[in-house]
């Protein structure tokens, strides 16, 4: 079975279809209805639009998540991050409430909105929250495993998609964990490049320039609270290349080099980034990856 290219609207058809128990709510902020559709077609009552009013939205959502609810919050990835971080910060990762925001445009997916759109800095702020999880599928096949895991193990997530569509993919089981590693290509077993979310496509074209003999891996699942579990992953390579569409600082590779701070591990860790000259300049996600991408 093949998987469909759009991951947001491959996210909300999973998402009706977990939505059995009745227990899953969703809120948006005056967007996305050509996505949310579905959802608000089989379930009317359990979808609210806030407006544009994130900070209402946010404190919305962990009301309803007291009430041992699921609660996915779906918005532009700055939209439901920076505009909201208290919210998120004192009421969502304080309570620890099964509150999973989604956002959408990963990277510079919102190329042509310019640096207002841009999710370069997201990671910088979630992965700083103690209880939150960040999920961050490569694929649709990913995607299914992290919404399975939400559904089993509620707590505080940050779900960052694509908006760009994707190659088809058949489907495959895969099991992920936190602070765990999917295999996507075998190579080098001491020597590997390591990717969070959506930069497979680009890390097997920067593969095949420069890095043939290496294995690829992606992390879907990290944070503040996997890093024991990355460290004993990351000491068994001897040398490990992250690539990301996000800044340096705060970003997927810094994360990987403090796991292992204080520690005798020797694993060399180098990191390629998206560098961040790229906010001065207004262009399509193709055009700006290029530019200031990962290479």
């Amino acid at each position: 079975m093949k998987l469909e290219k759009d991951m947001r609207k491959f996210f909300i058809k999973q998402l009706v279809a977990s939505n059995k128990n009745k227990n899953n709510y969703l809120l948006i902020n005056d967007l996305g209805y050509g996505v949310v559709e579905p959802f608000k077609n089989k379930f009317p009552d359990r979808i609210f639009n806030a407006g544009v009013s994130e900070q209402n939205m946010m404190g919305m959502a962990a009301g309803i998540a007291s009430e041992k609810c699921n609660v996915f919050v779906y918005s532009i990835a700055n939209f439901s991050t920076f505009r909201c971080a208290e919210q998120i910060r004192n009421d969502v990762d304080y309570h620890k409430l099964p509150v999973t925001i989604v956002s959408v445009g990963s990277g510079v997916g919102y190329g042509n909105l310019g640096y207002t759109h841009h999710a370069l800095q997201d990671y910088a702020l979630m992965r700083s929250f103690p209880n939150m999880q960040i999920l961050s599928p490569g694929n649709n096949n990913e995607l299914i495993a992290l919404l399975n895991y939400i559904q089993k193990n509620p707590q505080p997530s940050y779900l960052r998609l694509d908006k760009n569509e994707h190659e088809e993919v058949e489907f495959k089981k895969i099991p992920v964990s936190p602070g765990g590693i999917v295999k996507l290509i075998d190579g080098n077993k001491k020597k590997i490049l390591l990717i969070t979310g959506c930069v497979q496509n680009l890390a097997k074209k920067i593969r095949l320039k420069k890095y043939k003999d290496y294995s690829l891996y992606s992390m879907p699942i990290w944070g503040m609270k996997s890093k024991n579990k990355a460290k004993n992953i990351i000491k068994k390579f001897d040398e490990i290349i992250t690539i990301e569409d996000h800044f340096y600082d705060g970003g997927f590779g810094s994360w990987l080099k403090e796991c292992i701070n204080d520690t005798n591990i020797k694993t060399i860790i180098k990191s390629k980034y998206i560098r961040p000259e790229v906010i001065n300049e207004v262009g399509s996600r193709e055009y700006l990856l290029k530019k200031y991408g990962p290479k």
